[in-house]
């Protein structure tokens, strides 16, 4: 185990598998949800909307769980802690996210949606490669 992105870790985090983001709820269960996400300089980010449940849920907690697969045998799971919740460049962000796993910009933006970039900070990363 790491506390840093790094090797081979990250590069799975840099190719378009998804990810599944894990964030504690209030009542001690865990809500995941699929979610594009991609290495922000030594955190990782991802991208939701205002008025979903799992940004608040985000917020709440500061902590979340993202893992993403290469395949089943070989995979990164990284604990981290929120260290920045911005709508600031948050809607470019969802573009380049669009752009790394369909190619294109992204298509489902609803007028007056309000994009949100969050970016986690690694307290632990773990890699196994058992292939």
């Amino acid at each position: 185990m790491a506390d840093k992105l790094e090797g081979r870790a990250k590069e799975i985090l840099e190719e378009p598998h998804y990810a599944v983001v894990s964030i504690p709820r209030d009542d001690g269960s865990v809500q995941a949800i699929v979610a594009w996400v991609h290495p922000d300089g030594d955190n990782l980010a991802v991208n939701s909307a205002e008025g979903r449940a799992w940004p608040a849920n985000l917020r709440r907690a500061g902590k979340a769980t993202i893992t993403s697969m290469a395949t089943p045998y070989e995979w990164v799971s990284v604990a981290g802690t929120l260290e920045d919740d911005t709508h600031e460049g948050a809607e470019q962000h969802i573009n380049e996210l669009a752009h790394k796993y369909i190619g294109t910009d992204y298509p489902y933006l609803q007028p007056g949606e309000q994009r949100i970039k969050f970016t986690l900070r690694p307290d632990r990363v773990t890699y196994v490669n058992q292939g």
